[in-house]
């Protein structure tokens, strides 16, 4: 069975990843099609085949442009030609498109209609709001491209409602638990780069928006440095959101020597070092259906500090220490006996790693996905 499987802007690379070499080894022909990789990717492909299919004229341009405006004006002008004018051969020529994330739902509407047909179109929603509060145009129109697919791949009960919700036929809506992954490893440099540390060491990592609630988690960090508690927290990742007002109270109130960041598009295997290094991984996001960081991150056997938004609400009472989302008080009441207790941290660590162990495969979730590809073309047929 022959897959073109769709990412243009590389979102979801280690989930991708993943799936497509899972997927080749139950006898798929699958070809990720992608934008040019970047230094920091880590995507290293395994019996499938890695296309650079979108977005080579504006990637060329991002070592001059950098990641500001202008550069995003050039992605979004090419991948609307693209999406528009654009050879469509190499989605056309396989019976299954299957798209990860879409980058641009305007420009998505134009692709997704001229494939409409001519290919079984099948769709992973990673969140049903897919961009979350902060998609401005990138998510305009998202919910009607559900309508264009012939299957809709959800990960659990939290996104499979919330489809229904917005009144998506049930018959189109497939559940396959999302199973862990691993980041690349951290190499000898990547841990000598990042300091061991002599305090217990909250770690918040991944690409920082509105929606994960950093700002939330400095408020909480806050209130226990005041209340004389010992720790650093660490900021790690991209941001999406102006961070200068958050990183100026924590300055302002005397505590920037509890505070370290490590800002930027970070390699795979230098985010393991900081989470080899970390005692407590944090995730106190707003909203969120299912997180793949909080599922590379199990492996570890860290301490887990999550909210009870979608996939952490439902997780068992000893995987994660939870807190209202959106609360800094409880959120700082959650973190305080694992700052407090080295024994604590290890026994939420453990049973962390432990139910990472016994989630499922990419081999269950690579026949599952063949199984809703194989009722989308018998449908077809």
């Amino acid at each position: 069975m022959k897959v073109a499987m769709l990412d243009p802007s590389l979102f979801t690379g280690r989930y991708d990843d993943s799936l497509c070499a899972a997927l080749a080894g139950e006898g798929a022909d699958v070809t990720l099609l992608g934008r040019p990789m970047r230094p920091t990717d880590a995507i290293m492909p395994q019996g499938y085949l890695y296309k650079p299919h979108f977005f080579p004229r504006s990637e060329a341009l991002r070592a001059r442009l950098g990641e500001g405006r202008a550069f995003r004006v050039a992605k979004a002008v090419e991948y609307g030609l693209a999406c528009a004018l654009g050879d469509m051969s190499a989605l056309t020529n396989a019976p299954v498109v299957h798209a990860q994330w879409l980058p641009l739902a305007p420009a998505d509407a134009l692709m997704l209609k001229r494939l409409k047909g001519r290919t079984a179109l099948v769709h992973t929603v990673h969140n049903a709001d897919a961009y979350h509060a902060d998609a401005g145009l990138q998510g305009r129109g998202y919910r009607a491209l559900l309508d264009l697919f012939d299957a809709l791949i959800v990960h659990g009960d939290t996104t499979r409602a919330a489809l229904l919700g917005q009144g998506i036929d049930p018959a189109r809506i497939h559940v396959t638990p999302h199973p862990p992954m691993r980041l690349a490893p951290a190499t000898p440099a990547d841990l000598a780069a990042i300091s061991v540390p002599t305090v217990p060491r909250l770690l918040f990592f991944g690409t920082i928006r509105p929606y994960k609630g950093v700002d939330i988690l400095i408020d909480a960090c806050l209130q226990l440095w005041r209340a004389a508690h010992v720790f650093e927290l660490v900021l790690v990742g991209k941001p999406f959101m102006d961070l200068a007002p958050f990183l100026d109270a924590v300055t302002q109130a005397g505590f920037a020597d509890r505070l370290v960041t490590d800002f930027g598009f970070l390699t795979e295997s230098r985010l393991d070092a900081h989470m080899v290094r970390a005692d407590m991984i944090a995730f106190p996001y707003r909203h969120i259906d299912s997180s793949g960081a909080f599922l590379s991150a199990l492996h570890h056997g860290k301490a887990m500090v999550t909210s009870d938004a979608g996939m952490f609400g439902q997780l068992p009472d000893d995987v994660a220490v939870r807190a209202r989302a959106g609360n800094a008080p409880a959120l700082a009441q959650a973190l305080l006996p694992l700052i407090e207790s080295a024994a604590i941290r290890q026994g939420h660590g453990a049973r962390a790693r432990d139910y990472g162990n016994a989630m499922g495969s990419w081999k269950d979730m690579a026949v599952a996905t063949i199984g809703i590809y194989r009722t989308v073309l018998a449908a077809r047929a």
